[in-house]
């Protein structure tokens, strides 16, 4: 089940809000949503091997609750689904902001 798209408060991000938005934002880390069979959600991205470190390849978890705020908060969008038995996948993006003068035409048609 997804979750209603309510449009873009004007409330500030939480700082885990913004990190998540820093990460569903940066083109070089896709960000999915898998919606398994029995209704459990998970967002996800592909976490690249640090020779620093020496940690990542593999997939890490986004905090559920935070990414399904975003969602209803119209701040990100998802993708065509792949459906597949066991669960439905989606990938993750950020939302466009809609540009000023798109909104002022917007209003003068609804005006005229």
């Amino acid at each position: 089940m997804l979750l209603p798209h309510r449009g873009r408060p004007g409330a500030p991000l939480s700082p885990t809000g913004a990190d998540l938005m820093r990460l569903i934002s940066d083109p070089g880390t896709p960000v999915f949503l898998t919606v398994h069979a029995g209704g459990r959600r998970r967002y996800s991205y592909w976490q690249p091997f640090d020779p620093g470190t020496g940690r990542g390849s593999c997939y890490a978890a986004l905090p559920t609750a935070e990414c399904d705020a975003l969602h209803a908060a119209g701040r990100i969008t998802l993708g065509e689904p792949v459906v597949d038995p066991t669960r439905t996948t989606y990938r993750v993006r950020p939302a466009r902001a809609q540009s000023a003068p798109q909104r002022l035409a917007r209003r003068q048609a609804r005006a005229a």
